[in-house]
């Protein structure tokens, strides 16, 4: 026994030689693929990364379970209670952001912003509040302002350096003024849900009329997202810091003229209410020739299965050259669909409802926000985003855009008219599937029960 176990002993190094050997020629399995490659071939796709996980991520509450639930930073397995104080109201409102969805990652800045936030500028006659990068700093491209005027009050002549677009459908109506640089002039009433449009630069006047008892109020859209309505260009504020023997040499008039033009601006203030018809002064050079409104609650919409859409651009608004807007209906349950700006900045005001949007702004960084009637949202360019409904009532918005021209890319219509053989190789969608994508633009996906 002790020989067998010596010469056992003078063999095992040469045997274990041997077998390394074997081992180094044998073939490599087909599905034993080093780390990082997708597949063992074209036709046989293999998965290096998990699959998309399928756990629920829909809102876990809303603002309807006010004093029937306590909002937790909870969902499924991870999170726990909450120990401090809570503000339950402001929880209620935004589940998204105290128990995300699973599938959000990394960091996106703030995309949301409610009007009351803002501070409010009080005046005899009206109001105004806004929004701007000093509130929302994401929001570079576009800035916005909510304005109230009273019957007959005046927001006064003034200009800005970024052009003004309006959306007159808050409630009343708004009778404007403006004078082109060739001494072209224009005047207008704008009716609830229509718009008008100034080049920057170009000055202008807005008065509310009493159409309604209560005068009008508006949205106000600007192309600079450090706008401020605070450094407008007024006409009082002009001349109170002009002296006055210059004043007089420029009209050429007698001084003693202007001894009761106002010491500093004006901003908003009472007036009578404008006639409907009002006319401007004869010009030598004329009126101008497009004109500076658009009756968009005349525009009928496009049906689609889940809402509809009308835009309005400088294809039918010809002298909105940098702002664009489609107003969009969202039915209970339905969606705008998964889509991107290729080029231009979203400034997206709620009119009614509720809404759920999630942003998508690569390197895997996503992040969703809830949305009330009243919040602004704010999508950077090329950011992926979707706007869902959530609630039980037609959802109503506008998805303003920094751009002359209205545009978007569909994921859906994109996967559609991209050959099937490259889709399946990147998401591994069978046939069917394939087939049933749309190579038309859905725009707005009916609800999917």
């Amino acid at each position: 026994m002790a020989r067998l176990t010596r010469k056992f002993t003078q063999l095992l190094p040469a045997i274990l030689f041997a077998s390394a050997s074997l081992v180094l020629v044998l073939p490599q399995p087909a599905t034993a693929l080093p780390t990082g490659t997708r597949s063992a071939s074209s036709a046989a796709p293999s998965p290096t990364v998990p699959y998309a996980s399928d756990d629920p991520n829909a809102p876990l509450w809303d603002e309807g379970a006010r004093g029937v639930i306590t909002p937790e930073a909870q969902r499924g397995k991870y999170g726990a209670t909450i120990l401090g104080a809570q503000n339950v109201p402001l929880e209620l409102q935004n589940p998204s952001l105290l128990a995300p969805p699973t599938t959000d990652h990394g960091d996106v800045p703030n995309a949301k912003w409610p009007f009351e936030l803002s501070h409010n500028r009080l005046q005899t006659g009206g109001w105004a509040r806004q929004q701007n990068v000093h509130n929302l700093p994401i929001a570079t491209g576009l800035a916005g302002v909510d304005m109230r005027l009273e019957p007959g009050a005046i927001r006064e002549l003034h200009w800005h350096n970024t052009a003004e677009w309006a959306y007159r459908g808050l409630q009343g109506s708004t009778q404007v003024t403006t004078v082109t640089a060739d001494g072209q002039n224009y005047v207008a009433t704008v009716p609830k849900g229509s718009l008008w449009y100034f080049p920057s630069g170009q000055p202008h006047s807005l008065q509310a009329t009493d159409d309604d008892p209560e005068g009008s109020e508006f949205l106000l859209i600007f192309d600079d997202g450090n706008f401020s309505e605070d450094s407008t260009f007024l006409l009082t504020d002009w001349l109170a810091h002009v002296p006055k023997e210059v004043i007089a040499k420029n009209f050429h008039m007698n001084q003693d003229a202007f001894d009761h033009i106002p010491g500093e601006e004006l901003y908003i203030f009472p007036g009578p209410v404008p006639a409907d018809d009002q006319q401007p002064p004869a010009s030598p050079q004329g009126t101008t020739p497009m004109p500076f409104t658009y009756d968009f609650a005349s525009v009928k919409p496009t049906q689609y299965a889940g809402g509809t859409v009308k835009i309005a651009d400088s294809r039918n608004f010809n002298v909105a050259k940098t702002i664009a807007v489609a107003e969009v209906t969202v039915e209970p349950g339905s969606m705008r669909e998964l889509h991107w700006h290729p080029q231009d900045d979203e400034w997206t005001y709620f009119l009614e409802g509720n809404a759920r949007i999630t942003l998508f702004a690569a390197n895997s960084n996503a992040r969703t926000f809830d949305y009330q009637a009243g919040d602004i949202a704010y999508v950077p360019a090329s950011y992926g985003h979707y706007i869902e409904n959530t609630g039980n009532s037609t959802l109503r918005l506008l998805e303003i855009l920094k751009t002359d021209i209205f545009k978007d890319i569909s994921l859906n219509q994109w996967l559609a008219l991209t050959p099937p053989e490259l889709v399946k190789a990147h998401l591994q969608l069978s046939d069917e599937t394939i087939a049933h994508l749309s190579k038309t633009k859905p725009v707005v996906v009916a609800a999917q029960y």
